[in-house]
């Protein structure tokens, strides 16, 4: 019962969105601010782990190609689609779930428990559209950009970690990244981004919304909404895969 009681809620949330909206203007200056936290915030990370993800790829790629037969150019054609199908979008979007969704808890939490949301409420705004609205808006503005950085960066740490390590001149990775590449990957890839970002940005902001207490049920509400988006972007990638590929 409490499983459905919280799809419910969820939903609830979801609806509550689209109905009463205020002043445009202060949405639009929300919206960007959330943007630049979400965005710029979450970009140091996300370069660092993009580049590493890269080039480890590219070493035992090398690592389990051991027969002269295959040519050198499949390491670069394996690290391009492995960063694109699934390093990218998945596993970048993993992090941003601990990085943004405890973030996001933690901020609606802290409004809920000093009483700010009520405080918005008693003033007629619709703060489910108010504080909730931009978030999911910013994170889908935001998220898809930092994963198509993430596939630039990928494939340069693998390019860079083959050169650099002797396994693969950057002449022969170059020629091996436009030898059998489809395109489909780049779309399936983005359509698993705008969905991570809207998984990761609604249930951090229902978590946070719904807290109940002090000080311990926003960490509790901060780790419940990470847990709870990592499980089902790992579904969700399943699902996305099974029709889309």
């Amino acid at each position: 019962m409490k499983f459905f009681s919280l799809v419910g809620s969820y939903i609830l949330m979801i609806k509550g969105m689209f109905t009463k909206p205020e002043n445009l203007k202060m949405y639009w200056k929300e919206l960007m601010h959330q943007s630049v936290e979400i965005g710029l915030g979450s970009l140091g990370i996300v370069a660092i782990i993009s580049v590493f993800m890269g080039a480890v790829s590219a070493v035992q790629t090398a690592y389990q190609l051991v027969s002269p037969i295959i040519p050198k150019e499949t390491i670069a054609q394996i690290v391009r689609d492995t960063v694109i199908l699934e390093f990218a979008p998945t596993l970048v979007c993993i992090v941003l779930a601990g990085v943004i969704g405890s973030k996001i808890a933690g901020e609606l939490g802290n409004m809920r428990v000093s009483e700010q949301i009520d405080a918005f409420e008693i003033m007629g705004i619709n703060t489910k559209c108010y504080l909730v609205l931009p978030k999911i808006l910013a994170a889908m503005i935001t998220i898809p950009l930092l994963v198509i950085l993430a596939m630039v960066l990928g494939i340069y740490g693998g390019r860079l970690a083959g050169g650099m390590g002797g396994i693969i001149s950057y002449d022969t990775f170059d020629k091996g990244l436009l030898e059998s590449f489809n395109s489909k990957n780049v779309w399936f890839a983005l359509a698993k981004a705008y969905t991570f970002a809207f998984i990761i940005s609604s249930v951090s902001s229902f978590y946070g919304y719904h807290v109940k207490g002090g000080a311990l049920e926003i960490g509790r509400a901060s780790t419940s909404a990470v847990i709870t988006s990592c499980i089902l972007i790992l579904f969700a990638d399943y699902i996305l895969a099974f029709f889309l590929l």
